[in-house]
């Protein structure tokens, strides 16, 4: 059994128990056992128990992302050893890009990237997609290491004895430790700010940088208000494309975010509308699919996967 070892910000925590439900039929077919500083136990040692494993492991995923850099545990502990392992042969080291930061000229920059391209998982419209091509890049490096020879050695924890002179043996426990999360109405209020915020300001970057991009083009985003959003594009003076987007839902109700192709359209009309949604471990946005593809209706998007969904509707338009 391959043994993967997370090196990760705690602020990443959420997408690193993502990741780990994604490798669960790695984890079912017996493939592997997977690690991280959440599994240590009461009354250890922190270190030791975190080097321990770091010493071990077969794999080691590196969750980089902006707070992962900026850590000095993380990047100068962790990274360090994991690298020096990867260097003299005794394990593989993946960089596993979560969040857009400044990270290729990191020591671990020359090491291919998961998801492909090293393209961020939360810049993927549909991060299940992302996170399954990391799951998959992993079992391709499970394959190409074959260590299944290796099994007894890089899983098995160092004893010592105890004063009657017999070593003891560790306790047997189960590799399922995580907890369904639950999401208050708090909760999914302050998800839907925060990702139309980020929406109005991507959709603010995204005018901006096409009409530098393009000489008879100019836009214009304008706030209404902490709950409305319009743009408009145009092309020599000619309008070509316009768009609201608004906190909505159904029945006077705020739990959704509304796209309309007409920048003065009210409340309550709408040709697209993502909906909160949470799985066991973190809160996602679902389109209806009312206006594109119905496998859209599957899709789990991030915050910024739901701007670049919505910001493609008004771009087809002016297309």
């Amino acid at each position: 059994m391959t043994t993967l070892f997370f090196s990760y910000s705690h602020k990443d925590e959420a997408l690193r128990d993502r990741l780990e439900v994604h490798l669960g039929l790695l984890k079912h077919q017996g493939l592997i056992d997977v690690w991280h500083d959440r599994r240590i136990v009461a009354g250890n040692e922190v270190d030791d128990a975190i080097f321990n494993k770091l010493n071990t492991a077969d794999i080691i995923l590196l969750l980089v992302s902006a707070d992962f850099i900026s850590s000095a545990y993380c990047y100068s502990r962790e990274m360090k050893r994991a690298l020096e392992r990867h260097e003299a042969g005794e394990a593989r080291v993946i960089p596993v890009i979560l969040h857009h930061c400044l990270w290729q000229t990191a020591p671990f920059g020359k090491l291919m990237a998961a998801p492909r391209d090293g393209k961020p998982v939360t810049a993927w419209a549909d991060q299940n997609e992302a996170l399954t091509d990391v799951a998959n890049q992993i079992a391709r490096a499970i394959t190409a290491l074959g260590s299944s020879a290796r099994t007894s050695s890089s899983t098995t924890t160092a004893l010592k004895p105890s004063e009657n002179g017999r070593t003891p043996q560790p306790k047997p426990r189960s590799s399922n430790l995580r907890l369904k999360k639950t999401f208050t109405d708090q909760d999914r209020d302050d998800y839907l700010r925060s990702t139309f915020d980020f929406i109005c300001r991507f959709f603010e970057g995204s005018v901006e940088e096409l009409a530098s991009r393009n000489a008879d083009v100019t836009g214009a985003c304008d706030r209404v208000d902490s709950r409305r959003m319009s743009a408009v594009l145009y092309r020599n003076g000619k309008k070509i494309a316009e768009c609201s987007v608004r906190l909505e839902g159904f029945a006077g109700g705020s739990d959704g975010i509304a796209f309309s192709h007409d920048a003065s359209i009210g409340r309550g009309s709408f040709n697209e509308m993502l909906r909160v949604e949470a799985d066991e471990q973190s809160l996602y946005l679902k389109p209806m699919g009312l206006i594109t593809t119905g496998s859209d209706r599957n899709k789990h998007l991030s915050e910024e996967g739901a701007a670049e969904y919505l910001w493609g509707l008004i771009i087809d338009k002016a297309q």
